[in-house]
């Protein structure tokens, strides 16, 4: 299994998280992969942000759900950037994606644009909800998965495996050496997040995960030093 390190919302370390300028930049700075989160607009736009609402990383406020795309397209993200589109960002990078849908209801609409795209290659599918990776494992035949926990029981692995999640990202301050072994005699990948700093890295080598999402562009040198 070769060692993978994931731009977090880009590298929103150092940048507005989840637009493009933070994607570009993680890609510009040898990112592996860039992982996005999506959630569906009032219309059925499948935006690029990770809160349900607008409030934290916008000057605007309210639910995503409640807004259209060019109520959305208004607001301010960060240094002038715009809300992105899942599509935008398809055509602002090359490098592979993580897209983990916040939302259970865009699992459809990413299934829809992972077909009209072609992208079963490019594209791996993430999410804190078990049903929404069974549900785009179904409407998108051979897609890769991965399930996120926070906090977990003893069930992860076997959870994971219940929907076909050929990983798992974990919490790295909960993440134990004999989790990483289960899901590793099991064939389940597990990457580490948010891996921010040299103890993270550290850890990161001494439970061999399989690769790290991080905030910041300087781990992915150090990281593939020191894992």
């Amino acid at each position: 299994m070769s060692f993978l390190t994931i731009g977090h919302r880009g590298v929103m370390g150092v940048e507005p998280e989840n637009t493009l300028r933070s994607f570009v930049r993680a890609e510009h700075a040898g990112m592996d992969v860039i992982e996005l989160d999506l959630h569906l607009s009032k219309d059925g736009a499948l935006v690029v942000m990770h809160d349900a609402e607008v409030d934290r990383t916008t000057d605007g406020t309210g639910l995503i759900a409640e807004q259209t795309l060019a109520e959305l397209r208004g607001l301010d993200a960060g240094h002038g950037e715009r809300i992105p589109v899942f599509e935008e960002v398809l055509d602002a990078v090359r490098s592979p994606l993580q897209a983990e849908i916040k939302d259970e209801a865009a699992a459809r609409a990413l299934a829809d644009v992972m077909h009209r795209r072609d992208l079963v290659g490019r594209v791996e599918v993430s999410s804190f909800h078990d049903a929404a990776l069974a549900e785009i494992k179904d409407l998108v035949p051979g897609v890769r998965t991965a399930l996120i926990a926070s906090r977990w029981g003893a069930d992860i692995v076997d959870r994971a495996k219940a929907v076909g999640a050929e990983s798992l990202a974990l919490n790295i301050r909960r993440l134990s050496l004999e989790t990483v072994e289960h899901a590793h005699g099991e064939g389940v990948k597990v990457i580490g997040w948010v891996v921010n700093t040299q103890d993270h890295l550290r850890l990161v080598r001494a439970l061999e995960l399989d690769g790290a999402a991080t905030d910041y562009p300087e781990i992915r040198r150090t990281g593939r030093f020191t894992a």
